[in-house]
């Protein structure tokens, strides 16, 4: 399907990895129909740790954060992504760590800063649809909620005129806000392809699933699921080879990253019982 006109998909997410994991299969969908995309990261996941033993960095002495900013650049590009923008602050770590209080954590950034830095990206790019997390962050991690919260602000803030620190730019009103979303039977697959490969292994149970009634909008990746998943292994570091992920066989990876799921938060028109199938609908 070509677009008919310029469209912008913007989707603002706390870490690299989390643009392919949540988000992965509408960038690149988008993407091949000609849709602008625009790729936010609050952090640049400093607190991330290296999750396979085995692993080599491509050079020797590069810190993680330089390992992750290599690893978002290669997924950037199998997702054709047009455009990448960092809002400079520091990765806080799961919640409860110590990495919560560091004075510099994305957690604990100034929330009018934050959300300036995010409206002037949204009226410089002009998107008419941006996806971010829910108010838990899908599985309460600090830096989600965090960036629910700023998201969810700067898309009605862009557009206010009265709203004035944005460098001058002018307001921008994107069309729609979706939320990314989990359900309830994708939950329950997850859990049991992970115990199938591994008895002991429990799906986090802090991941909380959207209540069917709530997801208002399916998308159908299943065409680029294969770019998906090489954009979410080039983050190596984050993903070992023994990983759950890389044992899917490919009817696996259908059944349960088939297709990806959201609430349309701000923008939508009222249901008919219908989920969507187009983050554009109404644009095209």
């Amino acid at each position: 399907m070509a677009v008919k006109e310029n469209l912008t998909l913007m989707a603002v997410h706390a870490h690299p990895d989390d643009e392919a994991i949540g988000t992965g299969g509408i960038l690149v969908k988008y993407a091949a129909e000609g849709v602008r995309t625009i790729l936010v990261t609050c952090t640049r996941g400093e607190l991330g740790e290296i999750q396979d033993p085995t692993y080599v960095p491509p050079e020797p002495g590069l810190s993680i954060t330089q390992i992750r900013e290599r690893e978002l650049a290669r997924a950037v590009d199998i997702l054709k992504i047009g455009t990448y923008h960092n809002l400079g602050y520091k990765d806080s770590g799961m919640a409860g760590t110590q990495g919560n209080e560091d004075p510099l954590a994305f957690c604990r950034a100034d929330h009018a800063q934050a959300v300036g830095k995010l409206v002037q990206l949204i009226r410089r790019e002009r998107p008419q649809v941006i996806v971010t997390y829910d108010e838990n962050g899908i599985y309460g991690h600090p830096d989600h909620i965090k960036a629910h919260q700023i998201c969810s602000a700067a898309f009605l803030a862009a557009g206010d005129a009265a709203y004035e620190p944005a460098s001058g730019l002018a307001p921008w009103q994107a069309a729609k806000l979706y939320y990314i979303a989990i359900p309830g039977p994708r939950m329950k697959k997850i859990r049991e392809e992970r115990q199938e490969k591994n008895p002991e292994d429990n799906a986090p149970s802090s991941i909380v699933a959207t209540p069917e009634d709530q997801i208002t909008t399916r998308i159908d990746v299943t065409g680029v699921l294969d770019r998906k998943f090489d954009a979410i292994f080039a983050h190596r570091s984050q993903f070992a080879a023994d990983h759950w992920f890389r044992r899917l066989t490919p009817e696996q990876r259908i059944a349960i990253f088939g297709a990806e799921y959201f609430v349309c938060a701000q923008g939508c028109a009222p249901r008919t019982g219908e989920k969507e199938s187009d983050l554009f609908s109404g644009w095209r």
